[in-house]
């Protein structure tokens, strides 16, 4: 059997919109790493250097570090400019560098139509284009992009994402799996049928559930997102890295996602249930 790592992490904007409060529960829940995705209502793409170095001396003050910049770079059409968002990866570069992470959440665009994703193969090729493009940039900076399968988003399904992910077939991009959003575009037993084909790209993993008859957002191990099977499969082959919750227990909306303090203590709870009952050891 591998040795595997697993460090919890959490999008702290889930808890409270500033920065004390987040850090304060963090701290409470033993969480010790954020994934940056606001603060104040700012999205941390719009983060000032002042703003950015704040947080920066809060966290050191907390002992929390931040594992992931949740950034929303590739949330945006394919009928724009790719322009616009590279130059938004490279202020998120600097922010990730000033926060000691190395790590970068993106997406891979939204198509023109999204009321069905039925078409969305079409897209793969100028999505592929794209992150390539962006993943060069994250070569030279010595970045890792990871990338969210999302609802109306090119890379939707498992199938899509792996086409994505071969496609640009690059080091620097890499795989951010997001057991609920699979749930939410219709993707049935997704570790059981998928983690063999995408298992090799995951660099990063979000925890949340949800369930197939509805789409409705839970905690892990309450809904179809398989994400006990994720746990051994992550174990077996010796993952190293973070577990980031993203509950979405209150709100789950397209840009964001709130529990509250109590929806993350009921999070970070069923988590570590799961992964004491999957023989999965939290550092």
């Amino acid at each position: 059997m591998s040795s595997a790592t697993f460090t919890l992490s959490a999008f702290s904007d889930e808890i409270a919109d500033d920065l004390a409060t987040q850090l304060k529960w963090l701290a409470r829940l033993r969480v010790g790493h954020m994934e940056l995705r606001a603060v104040d209502k700012v999205n941390v793409l719009r983060l000032s250097d002042d703003e950015v170095a704040a947080i920066r001396r809060a966290c050191a003050e907390k002992g929390i570090g931040v594992a992931c910049i949740g950034s929303p770079v590739g949330k945006s059409p394919l009928k724009d400019s790719i322009e616009p968002e590279l130059a938004n990866l490279e202020r998120i570069f600097q922010i990730a560098e000033a926060l000691g992470t190395r790590k970068v959440r993106i997406f891979s665009f939204y198509p023109p139509d999204t009321s069905s994703n039925a078409h969305y193969d079409q897209h793969l090729d100028e999505a592929i284009a794209r992150l390539a493009r962006m993943a060069e940039l994250a070569a030279r900076d010595g970045f890792t992009l990871c990338l969210e399968n999302e609802k109306h988003i090119v890379g939707d399904t498992p199938e899509r994402c792996l086409a994505l992910l071969k496609g640009v077939n690059s080091p620097s991009l890499r795989f951010a799996w997001d057991p609920a959003n699979f749930v939410q575009v219709g993707a049935a037993r997704v570790t059981e049928r998928h983690w063999p084909s995408l298992g090799p790209y995951v660099a990063h993993v979000h925890i949340k559930d949800a369930h197939l008859a509805d789409g409705r957002v839970c905690a892990a191990g309450e809904g179809d997102g398989q994400v006990r099977e994720l746990l051994i499969a992550l174990r077996q082959a010796g993952y190293q890295g973070f577990l980031s919750l993203e509950p979405h227990l209150a709100i789950a909306g397209p840009s964001r996602g709130f529990s509250g303090p109590e929806g993350m203590i009921y999070a970070v709870a069923a988590l570590r249930q799961l992964m004491a009952d999957t023989g999965c050891v939290e550092q």
